[in-house]
């Protein structure tokens, strides 16, 4: 785990990554991020680009559509 401060960019902030994670990931100055947050943290990843977004969310609502009962019996068995 590594702590960051956000650092002033002009009227906003910005979380500067250091080279060694941006080499890990395979992100450069180029690369399009995905930001997305849960309410509690914020997640940033390398966009998965139209197409492999369009088969994920395919995926997704076939999985929904099969297992839509079994996933929301889950989901109220912890209440």
């Amino acid at each position: 785990m590594m702590t960051k401060h956000l650092s002033p960019h002009g009227n906003s902030l910005a979380l500067v990554i250091d080279k060694g994670i941006l080499s890990l990931l395979g992100i450069n100055e180029k690369t399009s991020l995905e930001i997305t947050t849960d309410g509690r943290g914020l997640y940033v990843a390398p966009s998965l680009g139209a197409a492999r977004r369009r088969r994920f969310e395919e995926a997704a609502s076939l999985s929904h559509k099969k297992y839509g009962t079994l996933f929301k019996a889950l989901a109220e068995s912890d209440k």
